[in-house]
């Protein structure tokens, strides 16, 4: 079996404390949200329409603390997982 490696997507990344990134392997989508206030928070999608849920209700416009430019940027990398 040939192993295909793990693809690490970058969403955001602000400092070495805050930064979301994605990985990769094989089907499986593991999210990584690491936050000076919260530590580090980790999700596992099993399917990317799981993950765009998961992303649609933590980053709505009325919840998110950014411009729409910000949000836009990070939804559109969202896309590109």
């Amino acid at each position: 079996m040939k192993n295909q490696g793990i693809k690490k997507h970058t969403i955001y990344k602000k400092d070495k404390w805050n930064m979301l990134t994605v990985e990769v392997n094989g089907k499986q989508l593991i999210l990584r949200e690491i936050s000076d206030q919260w530590g580090e928070d980790c999700h596992t999608f099993l399917s990317r329409p799981e993950m765009m849920h998961w992303v649609n209700e933590r980053f709505s416009k009325e919840r998110f603390q950014g411009t729409d430019e910000e949000l836009e940027s990070i939804m559109e990398a969202f896309r590109q997982v």
